[in-house]
């Protein structure tokens, strides 16, 4: 069994049998339990779901919209084939200042590039996209809102910090992204990838993804082993690093599972 079906199934299995059950914003009730940590090394596994299949070439086509081209312009996505923000769209065609355009304003990733090859041993390098005057205007205040960096050994760690994390839909694709990107700023700075360790302040279960997540929880014990991430390794560059620079190698996986989305 991989790392992250353990991880994951686990926290699953405790929100379904001791979470509190309460209302919210999108008017579907969760069962939610708060704090919850999975903690993965790099080096030794990538973290993506076995026991239901995760598309993990759209994961990258959004983490690269959101931290590459810093970009918010759902356009873009849907060209690539890509409507995880379609919900979302405001009439101009973007998500308003969210994601990518904090980060493009405010010159976040250019910063951290140059503290991680300048000053690795900075303790203020972190990527905040919970930035207050820029909320009213966004569509979607970011759940993935921070995530701080720590170069010890050699090594690049990330702790992604989640106030509200879904965990049928989002948390999945959020740990797999968020793998993916600490691989890919460790190359661009000559480093190896350390740890990931994905806090969710707000872990929950939508009432209608109950069943659904029963099914994938009966997949436990046929969970397969973890694949490989392979990045073209002549790309030293963050900003040149395309989708085709990315793969995986034996991904084994258990048919995908129907969840619908709360807006």
């Amino acid at each position: 069994m991989s790392d992250y079906d353990r991880q994951y199934l686990r926290i699953v299995e405790d929100i379904l049998d001791h979470g509190y059950y309460a209302q919210n914003r999108t008017g579907i009730p969760t069962y939610k339990l708060p704090h919850q940590i999975m903690q993965f090394d790099l080096e030794k596994e990538f973290p993506i779901l076995t026991t239901k299949k995760v598309a993990f070439k759209t994961a990258v086509k959004e983490i690269l919209w959101i931290y590459q081209q810093q970009s918010n312009d759902v356009r873009k996505l849907q060209e690539e084939n890509v409507h995880i923000w379609d919900e979302w769209m405001l009439e101009d065609g973007t998500i308003g200042t969210a994601y990518g355009y904090v980060i493009r304003k405010y010159h976040q990733m250019d910063q951290l590039l140059h503290d991680l090859k300048n000053d690795p041993q900075s303790r203020r390098m972190m990527v905040n996209l919970w930035q207050i005057p820029e909320l009213p205007t966004g569509s979607l205040a970011p759940c993935c809102f921070l995530s701080i960096w720590d170069v010890t050994d050699g090594r690049l760690n990330c702790m992604l910090v989640q106030r509200s994390g879904d965990m049928g839909l989002g948390v999945p694709f959020n740990t797999t992204q968020y793998a993916v990107l600490t691989h890919l700023i460790a190359q661009s700075v000559g480093l190896r990838p350390g740890l990931l360790t994905h806090v969710i302040s707000n872990a929950h279960v939508y009432e209608n993804q109950v069943d659904p997540l029963k099914i994938q929880l009966s997949r436990k014990d046929q969970a397969y082993p973890a694949p490989k991430l392979v990045i073209d390794p002549s790309i030293t560059d963050f900003y040149e690093f395309k989708p085709k620079h990315i793969r995986l190698v034996d991904y084994q996986f258990h048919d995908k599972i129907k969840m619908e989305v709360a807006v």
